[in-house]
């Protein structure tokens, strides 16, 4: 099978949408499928991959670093009218999402109308993003980019979702494409393999008798870290045995600086800042408790890896958790409550043998459910079935 993937982020950019393209790249090429990539242009970044083309872009840097592909590239177009693609799969509905929908019908033309299928994942809760629109009302940019998914989401083929939980939300939102089918990202296990509890602890004086609280994320307002953040600060200022890693980057990282110093705890709080794929394995090894509060999550990414690390969570109830976290299974699922969230958190650091129970039932979820190669055999199984009806 011929594989065309157009997406909005990509490589270098370390976000969940590129994580994905990656997680299903890999998989697909083991079963012998070809795979090719259509991304914006990143400014200095060499690829390494000869099936990745990338599209002329706007370079932007408001609160992170992500350049605005252009949809258009005449170059694109020799190359894609030269290939013989059986699917397209569009990760976003607009800019390249709109390539994706063009290219598809285009195919298909060409060959006198037997379908070129285009599927279309749907990864964001777009209600949580809109603040990222700078110039425009948050509820205004909401309601218009949920209203132009779900026009491009009835158009597809197939809608995936990376879990069941948002089905309900996109029916609400006015999807009524009756082909939705939820299909996780999987955790790469060659990059889990033999991970060092060690290495990270050593690093950051992590002693034996520590517990360590961790999140590795986007450091930004969707991510609801300011909550965590205060839901945690005052068991470290009980405790001056616990530490609290918040790897990753985003613009909220100084502020968080900020308050750790204010509430004198800044010697619990270790931000590594971004951390780079091969060194996820063993800060999830070195971490006892996985905490999370993410209200925007159609999956996230860093719990299904969390968990295959054999991470118990602590997390807010909200939509894509409650589809990975079994309550009172391998953790906490609790209301987005300070009090109620710390509660949870301090029960899993008294009880050493309920963090090995939840750690274990972690484990087995992740790799029953959440493993690549389980993952990738399901979203083949859409493409076909797109490709037989």
């Amino acid at each position: 099978m011929n594989i065309a993937i157009f997406t909005n982020n990509y490589l270098p950019n370390p976000y969940g949408v590129t994580g994905s393209v990656e997680s299903f790249r890999k998989e697909f090429e083991k079963r012998g499928h070809a795979v090719f990539i259509f991304a914006p242009r990143f400014p200095e970044y060499v690829d390494r991959n000869p099936n990745v083309f990338r599209y002329p872009a706007i370079e932007t840097n408001f609160k992170f670093r992500f350049p605005l592909a252009i949809p258009y590239s005449f170059r694109i177009h020799k190359i894609l009218k030269d290939l013989e693609i059986d699917i397209i799969h569009a990760q976003h509905p607009n800019l390249l999402g709109s390539a994706a929908a063009r290219w598809a019908r285009k195919f298909t033309r060409r060959r006198g109308g037997k379908k070129v299928p285009l599927v279309f994942t749907w990864h964001t809760l777009y209600d949580h993003y809109a603040h990222f629109a700078k110039f425009v009302p948050k509820k205004l940019a909401a309601g218009y980019m949920i209203k132009k998914a779900a026009r491009y989401a009835n158009q597809a083929d197939a809608v995936v979702v990376p879990t069941d939980s948002i089905i309900p939300i996109l029916r609400k939102w006015g999807v009524t494409n009756k082909n939705i089918i939820p299909v996780a990202t999987g955790v790469i296990e060659e990059e889990f393999e033999n991970p060092d509890r060690e290495v990270i602890r050593k690093k950051y004086n992590i002693s034996n008798e520590n517990i360590v609280l961790i999140l590795i994320t986007r450091l930004t307002a969707e991510k609801n870290i300011e909550f965590l953040f205060r839901a945690v600060k005052d068991i470290l200022k009980k405790n001056k045995n616990i530490k609290f890693i918040l790897g990753g980057g985003g613009y909220l990282l100084p502020e968080i600086e900020k308050l750790a110093r204010e509430e004198n705890i800044s010697a619990q709080v270790i931000l590594p800042g971004v951390i780079a794929r091969n060194e996820l394995k063993n800060y999830f090894a070195a971490g006892d408790i996985l905490v999370d509060a993410s209200l925007s999550e159609t999956q996230g990414m860093h719990l299904s890896e969390g968990m295959y690390c054999g991470l118990p969570v602590v997390a807010v109830n909200a939509t894509g958790i409650k589809s990975l976290v079994v309550n009172n299974g391998n953790g906490f699922l609790v209301k987005e409550d300070e009090k109620e969230f710390a509660a949870a958190v301090e029960k899993l650091i008294a009880d050493a043998n309920l963090r090995r129970r939840f750690a274990e039932v972690s484990r087995k979820i992740a790799r029953a459910q959440f493993t690549s190669g389980v993952c990738a055999e399901k979203m083949l199984a859409v493409y076909q079935n797109c490709l037989n009806s």
